[in-house]
């Protein structure tokens, strides 16, 4: 960037397509001592009804005038020379959703840095904000580092903890982390330019996996302890949400979407026996037992426990479990 005939920070190029990019992106693009150059980020996809989402990392360059860049594959030989005539000094990557190869991360001048969504070396991999939740951690964090061939293996430069709210899901973490991670990628960049970055290995013995979530791990296992079936309801929003079959006499399994439970320490029912004390709705887990605050039948809207339990005829007896 000139100012005053002289080219002062560093040429940029931001990677990214998620909400966790968001944040961070706008704080480099806003910046006045630092030059984004280009913006990489994933084609449109279509949806359910052939809809196409937009993609908000492209709307947000094109409203800073910044080149965008949407290609298919990012590792071709088209893509490469592209990334070199942008003379870029840094590459800052934050869920762009594709691997770099090691001939695109020797472009930069200074390396690539990727904004991970956990405290490295714990959760490498594709769910960290995810994993953070569903394995009970106390606190998640962002860690920025250099991006090596091996998976989210690089030295870090720099961390920000928090601690997980007791009834925060991964989507509403994801999106405190992307505004933590601000301050973090804007220091990160700084120590960059002026030479005062510290890299710091990771812990080999510390590594834990987080890898991407699929649609059937979002299916309750009742013989977990309550708290663990918390964790993992929390977990499981907005993607692939937790799903269990409600068992009656006499009546189909019926297919419900758990959004909200409350883990309650005393003895419950076996394992998914459902015991109604009024209008509440406890189950039996592995230890302990919990309350389910808000569940959604299939099919229909999500609603309090108060409205399905009278709505469904849930008594005791009643349980949940698989689909058969």
């Amino acid at each position: 960037m000139l100012r005053g005939g002289v080219e002062l920070g560093l040429r940029i190029v931001l990677m990214g397509t998620g909400e966790f990019a968001l944040p961070p992106f706008s704080a480099l693009l806003a910046s006045s001592e630092h030059q984004v150059v280009g913006v990489y980020t994933q084609p449109e996809r279509s949806g359910r009804g052939h809809h196409r989402h937009v993609n908000k990392v492209r709307v947000l360059a094109e409203e800073h005038g910044v080149p965008v860049y949407q290609p298919q594959k990012v590792n071709t030989q088209e893509v490469l020379e592209e990334l070199a005539f942008l003379q870029a000094d840094v590459f800052i990557v934050a869920a762009y959703g594709q691997i770099l190869k090691p001939e695109l991360l020797a472009i930069p001048r200074l390396g690539a840095f990727n904004l991970h969504g956990s405290l490295l070396p714990r959760h490498r991999g594709a769910a960290p904000v995810q994993y953070s939740i569903w394995k009970g951690d106390t606190l998640a964090g962002v860690t920025i580092f250099q991006i090596e061939p091996a998976l989210d293996s690089g030295p870090m430069v720099g961390k920000v903890e928090t601690e997980i709210g007791a009834t925060e899901t991964s989507g509403q973490l994801m999106l405190r982390l992307a505004d933590l991670s601000v301050p973090l990628t804007l220091q990160t960049v700084d120590a960059l330019e002026d030479g005062s970055a510290e890299f710091e290995l990771q812990d080999v013995d510390q590594v834990t996996l987080a890898p991407k979530i699929k649609k059937e791990d979002g299916v309750i296992d009742w013989e977990r302890s309550a708290a663990e079936i918390d964790c993992h309801v929390r977990a499981m929003q907005p993607w692939p949400k937790a799903v269990t079959w409600l068992h009656t006499e006499g009546r189909k399994p019926i297919r419900c979407i758990l959004h909200a439970v409350r883990p309650l320490s005393e003895s419950g029912p076996q394992a998914g026996v459902i015991r109604r004390v009024g209008s509440r709705l406890l189950v039996g887990c592995g230890s302990g037992s919990v309350e389910v605050a808000i569940v959604q039948p299939d099919g229909k809207k999500a609603m309090e426990a108060a409205g399905f339990v009278n709505g469904y005829g849930v008594g005791d007896g009643s349980r949940f479990g698989g689909r058969e």
